[in-house]
């Protein structure tokens, strides 16, 4: 049974009406950081409140075409016993889940990471696909630093990227390979730069020999930026150097790209965004996936309490719409 058509119409979907995607698939660690940080308790109840305030934000598909969600999130209900895949498909959002297993060292390489996961991914997919999800994603992490990346760093990580996207589109489900350059570390655009392409050039390599089909598939990429601690530089030059790097690397099949804030406060990712957006001539459908650029100021505002629901999805649907309008300034047709 072939699920290629289903594959690319969900694929062009997710892309599609100059829409983004909500990250909501933060992990026990990631999540528990953020909470703490702002004296939010880190409990089921309170976890469950949060997803179900970014989930039910109305008018949010306006500029929302996916949200990803964490095993635990998949497998939970809103306030009315509504599963959150439901909820979002009726609202007309697809939801996807997040299904590497995160980061843990590389052996004998000191510094760098490899994603796992891959044990049971295929048991674990059907029972995604029956909770009514549509689309997976696969987090790989690139560390720069003194002689790191590695190439055995990167070809083992974007090796295991593409298997995930092959065991993916065999249970029928659109994966998004996510390889992140992290920002952390003092080098240059220039050093970023590099590293990307040598990790997206390995990517599609790997996909290739796995028989990946590219226009039923999403790349989640980094923009290309300096080290938090590096030289600054322009919003010009960020986006020149990603479209550069884009456009050097990544095959015209794929059926869209979508950039992660990584890092990035609210404001940055969005200008950054809407400068690529604007640069940019492919013809590659260009969109955001973002997570703590789109939570960061509505988790601040509702801090755990229900009395604040109405003002956190408010800030959240605002920045929604920042980074859509950002966006469709690179496709007209979709304003």
């Amino acid at each position: 049974m072939t699920y290629s058509h289903t594959l690319q119409s969900t694929a062009r979907a997710l892309v599609a009406d100059g829409k983004g995607i909500l990250a909501a698939d933060e992990s026990f660690p990631t999540i528990s950081r953020r909470f703490a940080a702002l004296g939010i308790p880190f409990d089921e109840p309170t976890r469950r409140a949060w997803r179900e305030l970014l989930f039910t934000t109305s008018g949010l598909s306006e500029y929302i075409s996916g949200g990803i969600l964490f095993d635990e999130t998949l497998n939970q209900k809103t306030s009315d016993g509504t599963p959150f895949a439901e909820a979002l498909s009726e609202r007309g959002i697809i939801p996807g889940i997040k299904v590497d297993l995160g980061t843990r060292a590389l052996p004998l390489f000191r510094g760098e990471l490899i994603t796992g996961g891959l044990d049971g991914l295929r048991a674990r997919l059907v029972t995604y696909r029956e909770l009514g999800a549509r689309f997976t994603k696969w987090r790989a992490v690139i560390n720069i630093g003194g002689n790191r990346p590695s190439l055995t760093a990167v070809a083992s990580n974007t090796r295991m990227l593409a298997l995930f996207a092959a065991v993916s589109q065999e249970a029928g489900l659109v994966p998004i390979v996510e390889p992140e350059v992290l920002m952390e570390g003092d080098h240059d655009i220039r050093r970023c730069e590099e590293v990307s392409c040598l990790t997206l050039e390995s990517m599609f390599a790997h996909l290739a020999e796995h028989r990946v089909a590219l226009d039923g598939m999403l790349l989640k990429t980094s923009m290309v930026l300096p080290g938090e601690d590096g030289p600054a530089v322009s919003s010009k030059d960020i986006a020149a150097a990603t479209l550069r790097c884009l456009r050097q690397n990544v095959p015209p099949e794929v059926a869209g790209i979508v950039f992660l804030s990584g890092g990035q406060s609210e404001a940055e990712a969005a200008e950054h965004l809407e400068t690529i957006c604007l640069g940019d001539k492919s013809q590659w459908p260009l969109s955001f996936s973002f997570g703590r650029a789109l939570q960061n100021s509505a988790m601040k505002i509702w801090h755990g309490d229900s009395a604040n629901t109405a003002g956190a999805q408010a800030a959240l649907l605002e920045h929604a719409r920042l980074n859509a309008y950002a966006i469709r300034r690179h496709s007209p047709a979709a304003v």
